[in-house]
C-alpha cells in the first residue's frame, strides 16, 4: 500500500470479521473511530466453521481452509479497507495549512483562522488563561508579603549561649505508705485494703517507702528508709 498523508498514529482494530481502525490526533491525542468493514471471506469462514460444529470434520475443515483463504488475500483487503477509513477520518479531522498535521476540531482547531491552536492561538482563551495565571502570582505574592511582615522570633533568645529546652517529662509521684504486711501502697488509709492489716502495726516486714522486704531491720535494704 502507498504512502498515507493522514494522522501520524491509528490503532487497527480489524478482525477476521471484519476491518475498523482508531485514529488519533497529532496534538492531544483523541481518537475518532472508523466504521467497521465486514470481511466477505470472514463471514464465509464464519459460516464454515459453524456448520463443521454441527455436521462434523468436513464442515470444520472447509471453515480452516476458508479461514486460510481469507489470511492468504486479507492484505489487499486489508489496505483497501484501511484507505476508506482514511477518507472517513478525513471528513472529520482538519490539516492545518502552516504545519500540514491533522488534528481534532473539538480541542486543537482554530476555525477562525483556519489553522491548528499551536499555529494560530484563540487569543481569547489565551487571555483567559493568563488573567487566571496573574491572579493565582499575586495571590502568592501578597501572600508571601504578608507572611514576611509577622514577628515569628519575637520572644525567641537567639544569643550564642542560649537554646531551647525541650519539655521535661513529668516525674512519678510518690509511691506513698505501704502496708507493712503485704507490702501494697495504702496510701493514707489506716487498714490495708489488701489483707486488711493496720497500717500502724509494729514490726513492719515491707519498707513503706520502695516495698522491700525488712525482715526486722531498723534500715530498708534497699531504700535505707529508717523503720519506726
Amino acid at each position: 500500500m502507498g504512502m498515507i498523508q493522514f494522522v501520524r498514529n491509528y490503532d487497527d482494530l480489524s478482525t477476521d470479521k471484519g476491518y475498523q481502525f482508531k485514529f488519533h490526533c497529532d496534538k492531544c491525542g483523541n481518537g475518532f473511530m472508523s466504521r467497521f468493514q465486514t470481511s466477505t471471506l470472514g463471514m464465509a469462514s464464519s459460516l464454515f466453521r459453524a456448520a463443521g460444529d454441527i455436521f462434523g470434520g468436513w464442515a470444520s475443515g472447509a471453515g480452516n481452509s476458508a479461514y486460510e483463504i481469507q489470511r492468504a488475500v486479507g492484505g489487499k483487503a486489508h489496505d483497501s479497507a484501511l484507505s476508506e477509513a482514511v477518507e472517513e477520518g478525513k471528513a472529520h479531522f482538519h490539516q492545518c495549512t502552516r504545519c500540514g498535521t491533522w488534528v481534532c476540531p473539538e480541542v486543537c482547531w482554530n476555525e477562525k483562522a483556519g489553522q491548528c491552536l499551536a499555529c494560530a492561538p484563540d487569543f481569547q482563551r489565551e487571555l483567559s488563561s493568563a488573567q487566571a495565571q496573574a491572579k493565582a502570582d499575586a495571590v502568592r505574592q501578597q501572600a508571601q508579603e504578608a507572611a514576611s511582615k509577622v514577628d515569628y522570633m519575637k520572644g525567641v533568645d537567639m544569643s550564642a549561649d542560649s537554646y531551647v529546652h525541650a519539655p521535661e517529662a513529668p516525674s512519678a509521684p510518690a509511691a506513698g505508705a505501704r502496708c507493712s504486711n503485704c507490702g501494697v501502697a495504702v496510701g493514707a488509709a489506716k487498714f490495708c485494703p489488701d489483707c486488711g492489716s493496720s497500717v500502724k502495726a509494729a514490726g513492719p516486714k515491707f519498707c513503706p517507702d520502695c516495698g522491700a522486704k525488712s525482715d526486722g531491720a531498723k534500715f530498708c535494704p534497699g531504700c535505707g528508709h529508717k523503720f519506726a
